[in-house]
């Protein structure tokens, strides 16, 4: 009836504010008594001359406003405005423990850079997965990549990326490949994402083998196994992506027994989906992937 009520008052007649709503003439003039109603106002008298109608004060006095109101309001049911990265202002928030960052946080800041985003800013968390479908739901961060929590409808995942495990070492601590005796008798690396476990997916595969690797240390954060690999007679189990960066400084070799492929996967909230600047941002990182 708002609308009605501006084309009322834009039109000061019934029969023209009619046609420009495609309604008819009998319904518009229903719309306005109970407008006069809500009102408590004739807002639209007859003109002394018999044409057209006039505004009574009431009317004159919400005219502007309404007409304002209601042109935001049509505003916000347009279409988002496109994301142009050169003129964009907006800090981008992705959760994602430092193996995943390792591999896609130089890239996605070069595509950023290329694209002339000055004004667009990554900023990389890792948070417990416990936390993470909570800040995606709060809006305090825009996509996590790594795998999904156990439950929430509201949830829209995708599989970014495959990888596959290798065996990494110091140079020179092993001579020709890894084989299952080698990979058994050395201790191991690994790394713990809730940090001080001793036992991981790799084990559990040990296990169905009747095996069990000596695990002598566990750290939290990927970045730090390299460091100890070339100072320590150390094995590490770990994707290969990861690994492959520092291959100048270590030995990689094949999985000496069978093990599933590592999977990464992007999700955010259904609320991000349609926004263009989220829909940039993924477009970066599958790209990437």
């Amino acid at each position: 009836m708002l609308a009605s009520l501006d084309a009322l008052l834009e039109q000061g007649n019934v029969t023209k504010a009619a046609q420009r709503l495609h309604i008819s003439q009998p319904a518009l003039s229903a719309q306005l008594g109970r407008l006069r109603t809500l009102f408590d106002d004739a807002l639209l008298v007859p003109a002394k001359q018999g044409r057209g109608m006039v505004l009574t004060h009431r009317a004159e006095a919400i005219k502007a406003p309404l007409h304002q109101a209601l042109e935001r309001l049509k505003q916000l049911l347009e279409a988002p405005p496109d994301f142009v990265p050169e003129q964009a202002q907006r800090t981008f928030v992705l959760i994602m423990n430092d193996n995943a960052a390792s591999m896609l946080a130089g890239p996605l800041l070069a595509l950023a850079q290329q694209a002339k985003a000055r004004g667009v800013r990554l900023a990389f968390l890792n948070l417990p997965k416990s936390r993470v479908g909570e800040a995606l739901e709060r809006g305090e961060a825009d996509i996590a990549i790594g795998t999904p929590p156990d439950s929430g409808e509201w949830l829209i995942s995708r599989r970014l990326l495959r990888d596959e495990f290798c065996v990494a070492c110091r140079r020179g601590l092993v001579s020709g490949a890894v084989d299952l005796n080698t990979y058994l008798s050395l201790p191991h690396a690994m790394v713990s994402g809730d940090g001080g476990n001793f036992a991981s997916a790799v084990d559990t595969a040990l296990a169905k083998l009747g095996l069990r690797r000596d695990v002598a240390i566990s750290v939290q954060n990927y970045g730090v196994i390299p460091t100890i690999l070339m100072s320590s007679d150390c094995l590490c189990t770990l994707p290969k992506r990861f690994l492959a960066s520092f291959g100048m400084h270590l030995e990689l070799h094949p999985m000496p027994f069978s093990l599933p492929e590592f999977a990464l996967s992007a999700f955010w909230h259904t609320r991000s989906s349609h926004d263009p600047g989220h829909m940039w941002l993924r477009e970066q990182l599958f790209s990437i992937a």
